[in-house]
């Protein structure tokens, strides 16, 4: 079973679980851009949470993360709801799309904009460098999509989509508050013969996005690629 196979049977399965709160909203009068609106201003909290943690804490005190962690998740779940709520609500439009994919920008924007307050308020300086490189990525990624498919070209390969970028900074910033509260801000791994430390508790945050930073922009590169291939395919058949 290849990834797009596993990706799509964990978003139905996801959706399974979702549709009945789907429904509740639809029947409350929800439309599926008031449900983008609040992912949005969901986010924009995201955002307040690192921001207040980054002016108000100290380096040592990550409980902050594991918070915003926890809501970078809520919002999440509903950049999957809006999609539901106009396909079970017969509510589908180009402008909602559109929409919907203008707002989820904002949102990351939003999201990383905070993230990198707040590493850059506690010299987590070299962190905020990745954090920023994984923006950038998660740009290109949606960028390249858009632009291809704005071509005439289907886009949709690759790792590091919104969903996984969601989960992955969303449960690593869970579970940096976690260790943080069993072990601690300060604890540190060091290696013989290496004067600096390799491990942080803080790196349980900081390293997914550094892995983020890298497969993000090589999903948008092979998502160059791949449009390149397939433009020329095209322009070969019109020959």
């Amino acid at each position: 079973m290849d990834m797009k196979s596993v990706r799509d049977a964990l978003q139905q399965g996801i959706y399974t679980v979702i549709n009945p709160f789907v429904r509740l909203l639809i029947r409350l009068g929800f439309t599926p851009n008031a449900v983008t609106t609040t992912g949005l201003i969901l986010n924009i909290g995201v955002a307040a949470i690192f921001i207040w943690g980054g002016e108000i804490s100290n380096r040592g005190e990550l409980g902050y993360v594991g918070w915003a962690g926890a809501l970078v998740l809520f919002a999440g779940v509903f950049d999957m709801l809006d999609g539901q709520v106009a396909r079970l609500g017969n509510m589908k439009s180009t402008f909602g799309a559109m929409y919907d994919s203008v707002l989820d920008r904002y949102s990351e924007m939003i999201m990383f904009m905070g993230i990198c307050y707040y590493l850059i308020s506690h010299h987590y300086l070299l962190s905020s460098l990745f954090a920023f490189i994984a923006l950038i990525g998660s740009m290109m990624v949606s960028y390249t999509r858009a632009r291809a498919e704005g071509l005439g070209v289907e886009c949709k390969g690759g790792l590091m989509q919104r969903p996984e970028r969601v989960v992955l900074i969303g449960v690593s910033a869970i579970a940096c508050g976690i260790t943080y509260y069993f072990v601690g801000a300060d604890y540190k791994v060091y290696v013989p013969g290496i004067p600096f430390h390799i491990f942080e508790t803080m790196s349980v945050f900081t390293l997914p996005i550094t892995v983020m930073a890298v497969m993000t922009n090589i999903t948008a590169y092979n998502r160059l690629m791949d449009s390149k291939k397939a433009m020329e395919q095209k322009e070969m058949a019109t020959r």
